[in-house]
């Protein structure tokens, strides 16, 4: 056989350049995020996730924050999440143990890192996306505005209601009775056969533990009752002093628990470069309450308010319609999006090339057009009716070609951005809590930024990233 191979010897020493800096190419992401690391660091702009010194200056000293957040940052980047995961990396992964510079963090402390900063992750994605808008990736022409919803860190089959606890309650008894009935038979009756069976203390403990939970919950229900009573007593108030019934469905007891065990995560993103200009974790199901304050956050976080918003259905109302100001143009679908794709294709008259995104149906349906359709069809023209309302101007707007070529880029940035988060590991939450969810939402954003701006080729100046982080 030939031996014309390259020398394979597994105990040749140095195979790996001393210097950890020579172990990643100079274009990598990981390298990226510790050259865009260090310098928020330079400027001071993670202060807030370095620890207070202790004034005895007891306890070993921790790792640096810096190192800390390389680390996490990289990693949600590349979608690994787990502690225990990135645990393993910090020995395995060249990219990993660069950024670590061969320290070695166990999993309990990357956890524990994390836990502790949940609060200033927001702060890390405003000093990213402040890094995106100097590089000019973040002008707010156009923006999106959608929800997504994103599994908790709780099971929905561990929720039981009063009737569920009251039942497993009685099943527990039962069980118990007839292992005493059993062990009465086969013992007699004078050797402890008053005492539960040591095969069900564990159940004993879970009885005192449901019992409990059965109390709070009827405590809950009860104040549940007397809220919704005052606010049915409020009402007829109100409708004694107006002389006439108040307008809308009377409120009931009656509440619905088919809500799903999550979150609600709301984003503003550039249309144009599909930077996230804000963010934001809700536990409310319906998206309608939050293009307001997202509008308010936006303007709090970038100086600013977008130039043109664009939403969904789910965002309508006329409440929202009348936020339209001279800073922001609103373009809100009054239709579920596949009505309103249905109306585009309609209102796009049959001339020139076929759209290539047309299907056979809408091929079909653009040559069968009779000429009375097109005029039907054609853009809205002349002067606003006067009785139109705000739903009827919304619409007009959006059968106009402008309208409809500004909202058709609403499905291609923000639920395109969505798509990007799921295909990094972002349908659930890891951490607990509203709190740890706008934790790992703030991480999401912010590393979504990092990634397009590594994508880019561009720094806080204008200049290619490698020199406008370096210098």
């Amino acid at each position: 056989m030939t031996s014309n191979f390259i020398r394979y010897d597994q105990d040749q020493q140095h195979l790996l350049p001393k210097n950890v800096a020579e172990w990643v190419e100079e274009d990598s992401l990981e390298r990226y995020v510790s050259d865009v690391i260090d310098h928020l660091d330079n400027e001071g702009r993670l202060d807030p996730f370095y620890p207070d010194d202790r004034a005895d200056g007891r306890g070993r000293p921790p790792f640096h924050p810096v190192m800390m957040l390389k680390i996490l940052v990289f990693g949600y980047c590349i979608g690994i999440r787990s502690s225990r995961k990135l645990d393993r990396l910090l020995e395995r992964d060249v990219a990993f143990r660069y950024l670590a510079a061969n320290q070695h963090p166990d999993f309990r402390t990357i956890s524990l890192f994390r836990k502790n900063h949940r609060e200033e992750f927001e702060h890390l994605f405003v000093e990213i996306l402040r890094l995106c808008r100097e590089a000019g990736m973040a002008e707010m022409g156009e923006v999106a505005l959608d929800g997504r919803r994103v599994q908790g860190d709780a099971a929905l089959d561990q929720n039981r209601t009063r009737e569920q606890i009251t039942d497993e309650i009685h099943d527990i008894l039962d069980e118990a009775a007839e292992i005493d009935a059993v062990e009465d038979e086969e013992y007699g009756p004078h050797q402890r056969g008053d005492e539960l069976p040591e095969e069900l203390r564990e159940q004993e403990d879970r009885l005192n533990r449901l019992r409990e939970a059965k109390h709070r919950l009827d405590a809950k229900e009860q104040q549940r009752k007397e809220e919704q009573a005052e606010k049915i007593r409020q009402r007829e108030r109100e409708e004694d002093e107006m002389g006439r019934k108040k307008r809308g469905r009377k409120p009931t007891l009656k509440t619905s628990n088919g809500w799903k065990q999550g979150y609600n995560g709301q984003a503003i993103v550039d249309c144009d470069t599909q930077v996230i200009v804000t963010q934001d974790i809700t536990t409310d199901a319906n998206d309608v309450q939050q293009l307001e304050p997202m509008l308010e956050n936006c303007e709090e976080v970038n100086g600013k308010r977008p130039e043109k918003a664009l939403a969904d259905a789910g965002y309508w109302s006329k409440a929202n319609a009348q936020l339209a100001d001279e800073q922001t143009e609103l373009f809100i679908a009054t239709t579920k999006d596949w009505k309103r794709r249905k109306e585009l294709r309609e209102a796009d008259p049959p001339r020139g090339r076929i759209p290539k995104w047309y299907g056979l149906k809408e091929r079909m349906e653009r040559k069968l057009r009779t000429k009375r359709e097109l005029r039907e069809a054609d853009p809205p023209r002349g002067r606003i009716p006067k009785w139109y309302g705000l739903k009827e101007r919304m619409e007009r707007k959006l059968r106009t070609k402008r309208g409809r070529g500004i909202y058709r880029k609403r499905s291609q940035s923000v639920e395109a951005v969505f798509g990007q988060h799921v295909t990094r590991g972002c349908d659930r939450f890891l951490l607990r809590g509203e709190t740890g969810a706008q934790a790992e939402g703030s991480l999401f954003s912010a590393t979504h930024n990092l990634l397009k701006l590594w994508r880019s080729g561009r720094g806080p100046d204008g200049h290619e990233v490698a020199d406008a982080i370096a210098g």
